[in-house]
C-alpha cells in the first residue's frame, strides 16, 4: 500500500519550496499525494535560519520577507566602498519561520498535501518506489511507502574533491541606542577584519532599520572556531570597525556551507533524490544555494505535475533532479576554490576587484550561475589572469581526496558540530 506518491525528507529550504511548489493551487489538477516528513523538536531540527538571495520585484515570497534592499556595498580592508545597484535585481532576506508559516498553509489546505513529524533512520528503494523509515514524536515506528522520495538532508560526509573549504559563520541580531545602519544598503562583504592564517574573513551587515541589523562574522578556511572565538571576531568588528556603541544582542544564528569541487550525485536509487545542498545546489565558489534550490525544485515539480506515471494514468518521465549549475560553472568554481586555497589570489583583492570592474547585474547572474558563456569569459578577464591559468593547467593533475585528507594536511581548529542556519545565504 502506497502512503503518498511524494514524500519528501526535510523541511529546509529545498524540501519546504518543494512542497510549495507541488501544493500550489495551480497544481490541484495534477497534484501527487505529498507527505513532508520534518524533524521533531530538538537537536536535529535546526533553529531559525536565514535565506538571502536576489531576484527581480514580485518574486513568490515576497510577502512574507523579513527586508530587502537596493543597494550592495563591498569594503576592501582599507575601508574603501564600492556601492551598487543590482537592478532589476533586490537583495532579499527570508526568515525560516515566516517560509515554514507560507507553506504549512498550502500544507493544510489541498486535500493530498500533508506534513508530519518524524525522525527519519533510512530511505531505501522498494519493487514499488522506496520507503521512508524511523519513528514518530512518541517514539512508534514509522513507515511511509511512495513512488518517489526526494531527501533534503545534509550528506553524512562530503564527497571526495581536490578542493574543500568551508564557508563558516556566526551572527548576531543587534539593536543598537542610537542610529547606525543605513536601511537601504547591505553590506555582502566588508574585508575590515583580521586575516585568518589560512583562508579569508570578512563582516557581513544587512540592515533591518536604523537601529537593527543581523551582523555576522564568516570565514572561508578548512575548519571552523568555537564560539568564543567567534563572539571574539563579532566584538571586534562591532566594537573597533563598525563602532556601534551600546547595543543588546536579540538573537544569534550560525551556521557552516561547504566549498567545494566534489561531485554531488541527485540520484540515490530509482525512486530516491537528493535535493538541495546534498543534491549540488551550493555553488562552490560562493556557497550561495537558494536561489538553485529554486531551479532545481521548478524542475522537480514541473516533472512531477506533467508526469508522474502514478498520477493519472499516463506514462510520464522521472523527476530527476537536475544539477542548478552547470559544467562551465562547475570548472570555473574549481579553478577559483583551488586560488583560493593555495593562496595564488588574494581573497579581498579578488571579490572587491570583481564589484569594481564588473556591472553588477552580470556579476549577480554568475554568483547564481545563470550567466552565459560570453559574460563569463568576460568576467574571467576581471580575475588575475596568470594565477588563474596556473591553477587551470594544474587541476587536472590532482587527486580527488576525501574530507579528511583535505582537512588534516592543515593545522586548522578542530571542528566543532555546526548548527546548519541558512543554506548558502552567505556572503
Amino acid at each position: 500500500m502506497r502512503d503518498a506518491d511524494v514524500v519528501i525528507v526535510g523541511a529546509g529550504a529545498a524540501g519546504l519550496s518543494l512542497a510549495h511548489r507541488l501544493c500550489a493551487p495551480s497544481a490541484a489538477r495534477h497534484r501527487p499525494a505529498v507527505v513532508l516528513v520534518d524533524a521533531p523538536s530538538g537537536p536535529l531540527r535546526p533553529p531559525e535560519r536565514t535565506w538571502c538571495f536576489w531576484e527581480p520585484p514580485g518574486g513568490p515570497y515576497d510577502a512574507v520577507l523579513a527586508a530587502s534592499w537596493d543597494r550592495l556595498r563591498v569594503r576592501g580592508p582599507d575601508g574603501s566602498a564600492t556601492v551598487a545597484d543590482p537592478a532589476p535585481f533586490r537583495y532579499k532576506m527570508l526568515r525560516s519561520g515566516a517560509f515554514e508559516r507560507l507553506v504549512g498553509e498550502r500544507l493544510s489546505g489541498p486535500d493530498g498535501c500533508r506534513r508530519i513529524e518524524a525522525t527519519v533512520e533510512s530511505v531505501q528503494d522498494t519493487a514499488a518506489g522506496a520507503r521512508v523509515s524511523g519513528h514518530d514524536t512518541a517514539g512508534r515506528p514509522l513507515e511511509l511507502n511512495a513512488r518517489w522520495v526526494f531527501d533534503s538532508r545534509p550528506l553524512p560526509r562530503l564527497p571526495a574533491a581536490r578542493t574543500t573549504l568551508l564557508q563558516h559563520f556566526r551572527g548576531w541580531f543587534v539593536r543598537t541606542a542610537d542610529d547606525a545602519f543605513a536601511p537601504a544598503v547591505a553590506d555582502l562583504m566588508d574585508f575590515r577584519t583580521p586575516r585568518p592564517a589560512h583562508g579569508l574573513s570578512f563582516g557581513y551587515v544587512l540592515p533591518l532599520g536604523p537601529r537593527q541589523a543581523l551582523v555576522e562574522y564568516t570565514e572561508f578556511s578548512a575548519g571552523v572556531l568555537d564560539t568564543a572565538r567567534y563572539d571574539a571576531a563579532l566584538r571586534h568588528y562591532t566594537d573597533d570597525v563598525l563602532r556601534l556603541g551600546r547595543f543588546e544582542v536579540t538573537g544569534v544564528e550560525q551556521g557552516v556551507i561547504p566549498m567545494t569541487d566534489g561531485r554531488f550525485t541527485p540520484r540515490a536509487g530509482r525512486s530516491v533524490f537528493r535535493i538541495g545542498t546534498a543534491g549540488g545546489a551550493t555553488r562552490a565558489s560562493t556557497g550561495y544555494t537558494f536561489a538553485a534550490v529554486q531551479r532545481q525544485t521548478r524542475a522537480v515539480a514541473d516533472a512531477l505535475l506533467t508526469g508522474d506515471p502514478t498520477v493519472g494514468g499516463r506514462r510520464r518521465r522521472a523527476p530527476v533532479p537536475p544539477s542548478p549549475h552547470s559544467r562551465r560553472s562547475r570548472a570555473m568554481d574549481a579553478v577559483m576554490l583551488r586560488a583560493l586555497d593555495t593562496g595564488r589570489v588574494d581573497g579581498a583583492d579578488f571579490f572587491t576587484g570583481l564589484f569594481r570592474r564588473v556591472p553588477t547585474e552580470r556579476l549577480l547572474r554568475f554568483l547564481d550561475g545563470g550567466s552565459g558563456p560570453g559574460e563569463d569569459f568576460l568576467i574571467g578577464l576581471s580575475t588575475p589572469v596568470a594565477p588563474m591559468l596556473r591553477t587551470v593547467a594544474e587541476l587536472p593533475f590532482l587527486r580527488r581526496r576525501e574530507p579528511g585528507e583535505s582537512v588534516a594536511r592543515r593545522p586548522d581548529p578542530p571542528p566543532v558540530a555546526p548548527v546548519s542556519r541558512r543554506p548558502g545565504a552567505a556572503p
